[in-house]
C-alpha cells in the first residue's frame, strides 16, 4: 500500500507531514498502539514491518472457544502484517476513539510519528488537506478490511453488526446541505424481497442508503475465477464450488456501494433484500462529480467512510470474541462508577441529531 499516500496526497500535503512528523527508530517487539487504549498519534511506516493483532481476556469463554476452533492462542491473533508505506493509528482525529488492535514492530523499524493535536488542527484549518487525508485513510481501511475478511472469514463464519449504526455516523457528520443534495441527486427505489441490489464481483453503479426494510450481505466461497462468479447469477448456474454465506445484516440508515469511491476493484459481497425494502440510489457519476468539485463535501464524505470502515473492522473483531467488553468477570454494575463503554451526553446528542435528520430525509423523499 506504499503507493496510496503518494497517489492520494499532494506535494504540499506530504511536505506538511514531513515537517510535522518525528522520525523514530523502534526495536522488534516495541508496541506502538495497545488494544483498548486511546490513539494519540498517526504512524507512517517508513521501513521495517509491523504486526497487527487482536487479543481477548483469559476469562472470556467465547474467546477461548474461538481460539480452540481456529487453532490459535488465546493471548492474541495476528490479523495483518504491514509493510513500508502503511499507516496505523489512522483515526486520531476522533477524540474518543480507542484502538481495536495492538500494533507492534515485527522487526527493527523506522516510523514517522505525527502528534494527534497537530493533525487535528491541520484537518480543521485546511479543508483541501482534510479531503485528501480522509480519502487516503478510507482507501487504506477498505483494503485492510478486505484483507481481514479474507484471512479470518475463510475459517470462521463472520456475522457482524456495526458497533454503532451507520445512521449515526452519516447523518451526524454531514451537513444539512449535504443531505439536501443527496435527496435531489438520488432516486428512491423499491427493492422486492429476494432481489439482488448488486452482485459480488460486478461493478457498482451507485451509492445506496437503506431507507426502509432489511437486507443481508453475503460472501461467495467460490474457487472459480471472478468472471465466472460475476456472471453466475445471469446464467442461473449452480456450481458445487459456489457457496454463499451471510456476512452482515443491514437495516435503516446503512450505506452500501461505497467501494467504488475508495478502491477500483468490484465489491466482494452480494447485497440482497430479505424483505421489501426502499433505498436512496445516488448515481456513481453524480457523486463522483460532487466529490471532485466540492472539496468541503469531499472532506466530510470521506471522513464518514473512514469512520464506517473502522467501525466495521471493530464489528468483525467483536463478533469473533476478541476485544469484547463484558461484565462477566465479577464486575457488578454500579451507578456510582463510570464504565469505559458508557454513553456520553455528547454521543446521545449525536444520536438525536442523526435521527432527526434521517426522519427529515424520509419525509422529503415521501413528499410528506
Amino acid at each position: 500500500m506504499t503507493e496510496v499516500l503518494l497517489r492520494e496526497l499532494t506535494n504540499s500535503d506530504i511536505d506538511w507531514i514531513l515537517a510535522t512528523g518525528q522520525r523514530e527508530e523502534i526495536t522488534a517487539g516495541t508496541i506502538l498502539i495497545r488494544q483498548g487504549t486511546p490513539v494519540d498519534a498517526l504512524y507512517i511506516l517508513l521501513d521495517g514491518a509491523l504486526s497487527v493483532s487482536v487479543a481477548q481476556a483469559d476469562d472470556n469463554p467465547i474467546g477461548r472457544a474461538f481460539a480452540a476452533l481456529e487453532g490459535g492462542e488465546l493471548s492474541g491473533r495476528e490479523i495483518a502484517r504491514l509493510a513500508n508505506g502503511e499507516v496505523v493509528g489512522e483515526m486520531p482525529f476522533l477524540a474518543s476513539y480507542q484502538s481495536s488492535t495492538t500494533v507492534k514492530a515485527a522487526r527493527k523499524s523506522l516510523v514517522l510519528m505525527i502528534p494527534q493535536q497537530q493533525l487535528i488542527q491541520k484537518l480543521q484549518e485546511d479543508v483541501t488537506f482534510a479531503a485528501h487525508f480522509y480519502r487516503a485513510i478510507a482507501v487504506l481501511l477498505a483494503h485492510r478490511l478486505e484483507q481481514m475478511i479474507t484471512q479470518i472469514g475463510q475459517s470462521t463464519v463472520v456475522l457482524f453488526q456495526p458497533q454503532i449504526r451507520e445512521i449515526l455516523f452519516t447523518f451526524a457528520e454531514l451537513n444539512d446541505s449535504d443531505i439536501g443534495w443527496m435527496i435531489v441527486a438520488g432516486n428512491a427505489i423499491r427493492i422486492p424481497a429476494g432481489s439482488v441490489l448488486f452482485q459480488a464481483g460486478r461493478p457498482v453503479d451507485a451509492l445506496y442508503i437503506l431507507l426502509d426494510g432489511k437486507m443481508v450481505a453475503s460472501i461467495a466461497e467460490d474457487t472459480s475465477n471472478p468472471l465466472t462468479r460475476a456472471f453466475s447469477t445471469l446464467e442461473q448456474t449452480d456450481h458445487k464450488d459456489h457457496i454463499e454465506r451471510e456476512f452482515a445484516k443491514l437495516s435503516r440508515g446503512d450505506i452500501v456501494g461505497e467501494t467504488p469511491f475508495v478502491e477500483a476493484s468490484p465489491p466482494a459481497m452480494t447485497i440482497r433484500a430479505v424483505e421489501d425494502a426502499m433505498v436512496l440510489s445516488i448515481p456513481k457519476w453524480r457523486l463522483s462529480a460532487k466529490l471532485l468539485h466540492d472539496v468541503a463535501f469531499a472532506a466530510r464524505f470521506y471522513r464518514v467512510l473512514a469512520i464506517l470502515l473502522a467501525d466495521k473492522q471493530q464489528g468483525i473483531i467483536n463478533s469473533l470474541g476478541y476485544g469484547r467488553i463484558t461484565y462477566s468477570s465479577g464486575q457488578s454494575l454500579d451507578e456510582r462508577l463510570t464504565y469505559e463503554d458508557e454513553l456520553s451526553s455528547g454521543f446521545l446528542a449525536q444520536v438525536t441529531l442523526a435521527g432527526t435528520r434521517f426522519d427529515w430525509m424520509l419525509k422529503q423523499i415521501r413528499g410528506d
